[in-house]
This record gives structure tokens, sequence and C-alpha cells, in this order.
């Protein structure tokens, strides 16, 4: 095998989709910071318990696993940075009221999302701590849609779930943990077949519920058939109303983006608690770009749970929805060593912030990542900018 081959599903990123993966990075870090988002850089691996305590199977089987050849401890790399964000708001930050965190930086998976997906997304996100009512909820969405705007998208799709109405259908069963899981299971995968073998022994009002979730998607519509199918009490209303508000406060912000509801839709890691989100868009067939919503409990291992709310999302996948901006404009100069007012031209002009490329001799007619389009030539002894001639 050749030495330069990559692994499957790893790739370099060449110049002008790094320098427009860089530009979408940059545009959601402003959005993050003008909502008051402080940015944090976690480590790319940690004690594996530190990444996975509590984030369920899914997580696990993404993350690579390797041994620490100074403890003798199994480190992890990460799959998802959100367990590391929580360990800094708990441990070290260690704030009282509320905290806004934002981060990007490559995770590794051990297996692709699909055929062409990548095993090294660059994961953008945010998280805050501190707040546990649905402002929290409205604020992260709000977020991630400013995000997604400043990266180029519109015609936005906006899908809401919330765990509490699963948790309440099934409120007062004794189902072991693995049940759950696999009940979960089904029903993120609308498998109809393996949920009724999993609700046949459930009571019939629970069986009854369980059926109806995958049905349960849809417009607005959907919150009122599901207060009059699902059983739940006062949890399940609670939930029905915050998704009712969230789509309320969504329409009133902006009447562009698209509310759909899934009831059944647990896809994802096991971490959530509460309201759930996936953000939907692109050409053609929109696609999944965004997901998160709350998650309460990630914080409780490192010794202080605390109300939480987030979103993250791929710029390696929203690099392929978006058109690249134009190159930057440049300016060209000679390459002329012992020219030295020239030299101090070229220093002062990218002083100023301006791209200036150097012709190395014998590459006059070569094509680069920048857009000259001045030249500096020599006037009356000096260097000046002009249009560059066609």
């Amino acid at each position: 095998m050749s030495a330069w081959l990559l692994p499957d599903h790893i790739a370099d990123v060449l110049p002008s989709e790094a320098r427009h993966l860089e530009d979408l990075r940059r545009n959601l870090l402003e959005a993050a910071r003008r909502y008051g988002y402080e940015l944090v850089i976690p480590p790319l691996l940690e004690h594996l318990e530190s990444l996975l305590t509590g984030t369920g199977e899914a997580l696990e089987l993404q993350t690579f696993k390797l041994v620490d050849q100074l403890s003798g401890r199994t480190l992890g790399l990460r799959a998802d940075t959100t367990p590391q964000v929580a360990r800094i708001d708990a441990h070290l930050l260690n704030r009282q009221g509320v905290a806004r965190l934002c981060y990007c930086g490559p995770v590794l998976h051990t297996r692709a999302g699909g055929a062409h997906g990548t095993r090294e997304p660059l994961q953008f996100g945010a998280e805050i701590y501190g707040h546990a009512g649905r402002e929290a909820d409205l604020e992260v969405l709000e977020l991630a849609l400013d995000a997604l705007r400043a990266a180029g998208l519109r015609g936005l799709q906006v899908d809401l779930g919330d765990v509490r109405v699963v948790d309440a259908v099934l409120h007062g069963c004794a189902l072991t943990p693995a049940q759950v899981s696999a009940v979960h299971a089904a029903l993120a995968a609308k498998d109809t077949a393996t949920l009724a073998t999993l609700a046949a022994p459930l009571p019939a009002d629970v069986r009854s519920a369980l059926l109806a979730l995958p049905t349960l998607w849809g417009g607005a519509e959907v919150l009122p058939t599901a207060a009059q199918r699902l059983r739940g009490g006062p949890a399940l209303r609670a939930a029905l109303d915050d998704l009712d508000w969230l789509r309320a406060r969504l329409h009133e912000l902006d009447r562009d983006v698209r509310v759909t509801f899934d009831l059944a839709d647990l896809r994802g890691y096991a971490y959530y608690t509460g309201v759930r989100f996936a953000i939907y868009g692109g050409d053609g067939q929109p696609q999944e770009i965004a997901r998160g919503g709350r998650y309460d409990a990630v914080g409780a291992v490192f010794g202080r749970q605390r109300p939480a709310a987030g979103f993250s999302l791929d710029l390696k996948q929203l690099v392929r929805l978006v058109p690249a901006p134009p190159l930057r404009a440049a300016i060209r100069a000679p390459w002329r060593h012992d020219d030295a007012a020239l030299r101090a031209t070229v220093a002062a002009l990218r002083a100023q912030g301006e791209t200036v490329v150097c012709v190395l001799p014998g590459h006059e007619h070569e094509v680069d990542e920048f857009a000259c389009d001045r030249e500096l030539v020599q006037h009356a002894g000096a260097w000046i900018v002009q249009p560059l001639a066609a």
C-alpha cells in the first residue's frame, strides 16, 4: 500500500475548501460571540471515563480508545465535545450563575455517518449552563438559526421533539435500562414491529401510546393529537406545552422558518433530558445540519449537575451546502531581493491587511488561491499599486 494513502473516511483539506471552512468557522464563532458565548478549547483526548460516563452506548461505540504510556490508563479521542464542555463548566469555571460557552474543533469517530461521510468532523457548538427554563432552549435555537444564516443558508426547518414525552408514556412501568434503551432504539428507527414486541407485556394504555408515537410527526396539529392519544398526565402536558411555546416563539422571530414535530425522534446521544431539535436545510432534498437540545445530567459525573442546553454541527458537512465566497482580492508583486524600496512597500501593504503575492522568477503565469486584481509597478522611482493589466 502506498505510504501517502489515508485511512478510509479520513481526508486532507485542500486550500480552497480550507479557506471556505475557515471563513465559516469565523462567521459561526462571531455569531456565538454576539450572543455572549465564550470560546473554550478542550483537549482532543481525555481519560475515557470522563468522556463517556452518562453519555450512552452510541457515543462509546464512536470513540477511539488507546492506552496512556505515562499512566497506563485508558484514554479516549473525543467523539463529541459536549461532555468536555460540561466538565469545564462544572469543575474548572465553577460559576454560580449562567455560563455561555462555545467551541470549534475536530472530533474523531470510529465509523463514518454515511458512505460519503467523514470520520473526522469539524464540530462547532454552543452550550448554555445554569438556567432550567425553556428560555435557554429558545436561545440556543435562535443562535443555531442565526449561525446557519450567517453561513448563507436560507429556508431552514426546525424539527422539535422531547425526551419527556416518551418518559411520561413509560412512567410507572418496571423496565430495566436495557429494555428502555431498546424501546428508544425502536422509536428512533420507527420500527413498529420491534416496538410492538417490546410493548406486548406492558399495560394496554402504555402499549397503545407507544405504538402511536411513531405516527406523531408533522405540523402543529401533532401536539393536540398527542395530548389526546398519549398517557402521561402533568409531565406529558408540560412537555407538549414547552414544544408549543417554542413553536410560537420561533414563528414570531422568523416566519420563514418551518417548524415541525417528531415525538418519536430519539436519535443521537443518550444524554438528552428534555427538548430536542434538529435543523434541516440545503437545496434539493433538505438534510440535517445541526442537532441539539437540553441535557441537564451531563455534568453530574463531574460532581456538579447543572441545567444545560446546546447544539452542535459539522462544518465539513456545512461547507458542502453553502456557496464558497469569492477569492480574496490580492496584489501581485515582482520578486527582487535586492530592491529595498520594493520590499518596504510590500511590508507596508501587508501591515495594512492586504494580501501581496510575490511572483518568483519563472512562475509569472501560475494560478493560485487569490484573485490578484492589482499589481505593484515601479513608476518614477517609486513602487505604486495599480489595476492589473488584462
